[in-house]
């Protein structure tokens, strides 16, 4: 049945929102995403696993990211809200599906400012006072641990005190943030190049294998993840047809040749005897920050000077910024009746501190099994890319079940790209390793078990917010999880998984399940008058603050 009128926040974002935001604005606020702190590390991380190749596992991220980020700007426009990518899958498939998926945002949050704190203690490591923190292999100590607590609860802190202070001087650091890596660029690129360097041991001394399992488990995802910032404002833009798959695509493009001019630039400079033994035996003084001590290696110590500098600044931003989401998310799984109403406590100055508090615990914790950058970056590529999975399910439901409503962007050849872009994500998710992805399902119980145990307990006493589980529209989910679960337990990547699958038949296993998930999931969707229900009681719970 087709619907010729729009609904729910779409409208409201019309009316409500002022739109004064153009093209450079939102590119912007994507490019400054984009170009965080994962550059302090992608670099290295890539070149230990690929070789020169890593150059091939950046332009394969980029392609994952762009189909991602298609889909995203026709459903920002479509529906400019807070959240929006954890709210997709609750309009298209109901409560089961909005539980899961929240808790899949709340989880690459949480998680998130533990990286940050892990890159500000590798590059630490060049003070003397930071000796014992961390050991040869980057795996933090005892006192390691503490000290990543306490920066984290600093994190915490200045959420109570400081959230404004930072709303004003953000744009100042993203100026800084895109200022260094360029910086970076120039200085090691006119001050020492080995051309030599990228055939000397091959040019993909492991192979697809190594191309493929950087992009996940090295930082390049990771270091990608931001266009979103620019759908987030699609309903404070002047022209969103226009400007939002600009913006989208166009700060993915610039991150990329960023990134991309990085790596070439980094594995050109390093003197050859730092790896002389292979580039996964890659190894000089000061490694735990790669940039800056190769800067300092080749003689540029005002440029290690300017790293050590950034390497503070840029992880602490965006760890703030992500505490902050995690205890809004809290915030907003409380008000959407998956969480107690206690979680909706807020201080004097409106900060949801029950969250906050819950952020500083769940961050700790990640720093027992993931004691390492590179251990940590794969989850939450995972968990992040997980997140986004939702959007192409929800995508190919809209089209189906809502082909009428208004769109200010419409993706050309969108019946095609999202299952397409369904299986990339899956394959993202795969290439993180099976050592990575249990831990994954374990988080995911966890969230089942917490959110699921008080939505039964919420709708057995009545309580007025208790969500309707919808688990006829979501029954693909878990179908989903086990199965992606079981192809990376046999399949090749990642320590522990039994290679029974060999290397393209993991792929092809993964693509294959992917695309017989998506058509299930668009076969039991809710109906077209359930997903308007959903939408305009999202709108309800928007007007209460969230």
């Amino acid at each position: 049945m087709a619907h010729r009128t729009n609904t729910g926040p779409a409208a409201a974002g019309r009316t409500g929102l002022r739109r004064e935001v153009g093209l450079a604005g939102l590119l912007w606020a994507s490019v400054g995403a984009i170009i965080g702190s994962g550059w302090l590390f992608g670099a290295q991380k890539a070149a230990v696993a690929a070789g020169p190749a890593a150059m091939l596992s950046w332009g394969i991220g980029a392609v994952a990211i762009v189909l991602l980020a298609l889909i995203h700007a026709e459903l920002g426009g479509l529906f400019p809200v807070a959240g929006g990518t954890a709210r997709y899958p609750h309009y298209a498939f109901g409560g089961f599906a909005g539980m899961s998926f929240g808790w899949f945002t709340w989880l690459q949050a949480a998680s998130t400012a533990p990286i940050e704190v892990q890159a500000m203690i590798n590059y630490a490591q060049h003070w003397h006072w930071a000796d014992g923190l961390l050991n040869r292999n980057l795996t933090l100590t005892g006192s390691g641990f503490l000290v990543a607590a306490a920066l984290l609860g600093v994190f915490v802190a200045l959420n109570f005190l400081g959230v404004r202070l930072l709303a004003h001087t953000n744009s100042a650091a993203t100026v800084w943030k895109v200022a260094i890596p360029v910086l970076t660029v120039f200085a090691l690129g006119l001050t020492e190049f080995h051309g030599s360097n990228f055939d000397v041991h091959g040019f993909a001394p492991d192979g697809a294998k190594g191309v493929l399992a950087a992009i996940s488990t090295s930082g390049v995802i990771f270091a990608l993840l931001g266009f979103e910032q620019a759908i987030q404002w699609a309903g404070e833009s002047r022209d969103p047809g226009r400007d939002i798959p600009r913006a989208v695509i166009g700060s993915v493009l610039i991150g990329t040749v960023v990134y991309l001019v990085l790596q070439v630039v980094f594995i050109g400079a390093l003197p050859p005897e730092t790896f002389a033994g292979g580039w996964a035996k890659l190894y000089y003084p000061g490694i735990s920050g790669p940039f800056a001590g190769l800067a300092t290696l080749i003689g540029l110590g005002w440029l290690a000077t300017i790293l050590f500098i950034d390497a503070v600044i840029s992880p602490a931003g965006t760890g703030l910024v992500y505490i902050t989401s995690s205890s809004r998310i809290t915030y907003g799984l409380s008000r959407n009746g998956y969480a107690p109403q206690a979680l909706q406590s807020t201080d004097k100055r409106a900060v949801p501190w029950p969250g906050l508090l819950i952020a500083w615990v769940a961050g700790v914790l990640c720093f027992l099994p993931f004691p390492s950058w590179q251990r940590l970056v794969g989850f939450i590529t995972s968990a992040v890319v997980l997140m986004y999975a939702g959007a192409p399910l929800s995508f190919g439901v809209l089209r189906k079940r809502l082909p009428g409503m208004e769109r200010s962007y419409r993706l050309p050849g969108g019946a095609v790209l999202s299952p397409v872009a369904f299986a990339v994500a899956s394959l993202v998710i795969y290439w993180s390793g099976w050592d990575t992805l249990w831990r994954l399902g374990l988080a995911i119980l966890i969230g089942y078990l917490l959110l699921g145990g008080y939505s039964a307990y919420a709708a057995a006493k009545g309580v007025p917010n208790a969500p309707r589980m919808h688990f006829r529209a979501g029954q693909w989910l878990p179908a989903y999880l086990v199965g992606m679960g079981v192809v990376s337990w046999q399949g090749t990547f990642g320590v522990g998984a039994r290679g029974n699958l060999p290397l393209w038949w993991d792929i092809a296993a993964v693509v294959l399940l992917s695309l017989v998930v998506y058509y299930w999931a668009l076969a039991v969707a809710l109906p077209a008058e359930e997903i308007e229900r959903n939408i305009r009681g999202a709108e309800v719970v928007d007007a209460g603050g969230f």
